[in-house]
């Protein structure tokens, strides 16, 4: 881990708790309250996604040319904010597109934070975490995927990745913090 990166981490670390936070929030409305109405959710699920894309973007410009995953964190971003912003204009969207676009992003995601665990200057935590976060990711949107027609199925689904990956979010951005000032 180079100087650069370390002042990156330092700066922006609490981001990725913004987005952990956000990701147990929605988790917890989704686990709680799973008859909530279609709308209901389809909003929840894009205020989780609009906060994760934005610190996407945010982090990954910010890292342009200091990091070696730039790239894909502003693309996991720009896909996720897209997503949002879809879903906001198209609130009639069916049950089984939302399912399927859902589904979609989530493997694509968790493919990016395993691939991301294996770039140079990642701490053994960090690694560690970005993998159990990208294998939960995944599962979670097969698992979505297989299931395109029971809608309390998949609020649970995506409940319980949520709250699995915000915890885990927020222990990888507490270990960024604490290697950089560490160094």
């Amino acid at each position: 881990m180079n100087k650069t990166d370390k002042e990156l981490m330092k700066q922006y670390w609490w981001m990725m708790v913004l987005r952990g936070i956000a990701a147990i929030l929605f988790g917890l409305a989704a686990l709680l309250w799973p008859g909530l109405t279609l709308l209901s959710l389809i909003y929840l699920f894009v205020i989780f996604l609009i906060v994760s894309g934005v610190v996407d973007i945010i982090v990954g410009i910010f890292s342009v040319g200091k990091h070696t995953r730039w790239f894909l964190t502003v693309l996991m971003g720009i896909l996720e904010l897209g997503f949002g912003v879809y879903l906001i204009r198209h609130t009639g969207v069916t049950i089984a597109t939302f399912i399927l676009l859902t589904g979609f992003i989530l493997i694509f995601r968790g493919i990016l934070e395993v691939v991301g665990a294996f770039v140079e200057g990642v701490t053994a935590t960090e690694k560690t975490l970005a993998m159990i976060a990208g294998v939960v990711t995944v599962l979670a949107g097969v698992i979505i995927l297989f299931q395109p027609t029971t809608t309390i199925a998949f609020v649970w689904v995506l409940g319980l990745f949520a709250l699995i990956s915000g915890p885990v979010t927020i222990a990888i951005a507490l270990d960024v913090k604490a290697a950089a000032e560490k160094a």
